[in-house]
């Protein structure tokens, strides 16, 4: 199977590297330290898992997922983060993560888990996983703020929810991608986040009303 690495410390980049070559069937097949530059050649490289470092300077892996699963859904996605953050957790299962595993992670253990997600598995750390049906458990029901939308942005929410681009989203629903775009930007003023991200946590958080 092919990896491509995204990790801004070269150090990781270089043990990872060197993990995974150490295995038979384990093809390194490109790394980056960036992430608008990993967003750009992964799709290149077309690798079985992408393994992506959850925070970097120019942006986060949860970005960068959301992009290459638009863009080459057979890529798989794994979140490698020193951050046990139930909503970045959140974030990457609705960017279409495949998997979010800490850093203490045993290297036997990465390698069991790229096999895994290659193999089309969900692969979650079990730390993480309990605060985050924790965190949903004992959400909020209901946030008043979704009562200033209007069903069409309401509707546009979900579906940034559900991972959707702009360009998915006039598609789905038969907008101009521009049009899209002004809805998103008022949704997002409304609701006081400055994101996509931060968007796609508000749904996850509050499935039931949108």
């Amino acid at each position: 199977m092919t990896v491509f690495l995204l990790d801004d410390h070269e150090i990781v980049r270089r043990g990872i590297r060197e993990l995974l070559e150490g295995e038979e069937d384990i093809e390194v097949v490109g790394e980056s330290g960036l992430a608008q530059e990993a967003a750009r050649r992964i799709p290149a490289v077309r690798p079985d898992v992408a393994i992506l470092d959850g925070r970097l300077p120019d942006g986060t892996g949860i970005d960068v997922c959301r992009e290459i699963r638009s863009r080459e859904p057979a890529t798989k996605a794994l979140i490698l983060t020193s951050y046990d953050d139930d909503e970045a957790v959140i974030a990457a299962i609705m960017a279409g993560a495949a998997g979010y595993v800490l850093k203490q992670v045993r290297g036997s253990d990465l390698v069991d888990t790229v096999r895994r997600v290659a193999a089309g598995q969900s692969m979650l750390d079990p730390q993480v996983t309990a605060q985050v049906l924790e965190r949903v458990r004992n959400g909020p029901a209901v946030d008043p703020r979704l009562a200033q939308l209007t069903a069409q942005e309401q509707r546009i929410l979900g579906l940034i929810g559900q991972g959707m681009t702009n360009r998915q989203i006039a598609e789905e629903m038969f907008l101009a991608e521009k049009t899209v775009k002004n809805y998103v930007s008022a949704l997002l003023a409304k609701l006081g986040l400055n994101s996509r991200t931060q968007a796609a946590l508000f749904v996850a958080k509050h499935q039931s009303d949108t």
